[in-house]
């Protein structure tokens, strides 16, 4: 799920700076999120970073825009692909296994000259 800001908002500027995924920006009269780059922080951190800061608890999730963990997940993957220079993916464009593939041991890489 997304989450939204209420307008209880109180307009302190804490939330904005601390979204991983630009999600947050200033509205008319109040902060509001883009449900379509709001993963939860999932894929940057444990605990949504607005919803740990605002002083004023009025970051609530979104009944409007209902996803699972693992929606949010993918959400956070498609965000950090699209965030790459051109020709700098290196898998295909729906491979999330790639993303989370362990990278091989030390000891296992040939040794360099």
């Amino acid at each position: 799920m997304a989450l939204w800001i209420t307008d209880e908002c109180i307009n302190c500027d804490v939330c904005e700076p601390e979204c991983p995924n630009q999600a947050i920006s200033m509205g008319e009269e109040i902060y509001e999120i883009d449900a379509q780059r709001c993963t939860e922080c999932v894929g940057h951190f444990s605990e949504p970073q607005c919803v740990q800061l605002c002083p004023v608890s009025c970051i609530p999730v979104n009944p409007a825009y209902v996803e699972t963990p693992e929606q949010l997940l993918a959400k956070y993957h498609r965000l950090q692909r699209a965030a790459l220079p051109p020709g700098a993916e290196t898998g295909p464009a729906n491979d999330d296994a790639a993303d989370a593939a362990p990278l091989p041991a030390a000891s296992s890489l040939p040794a360099s000259a």
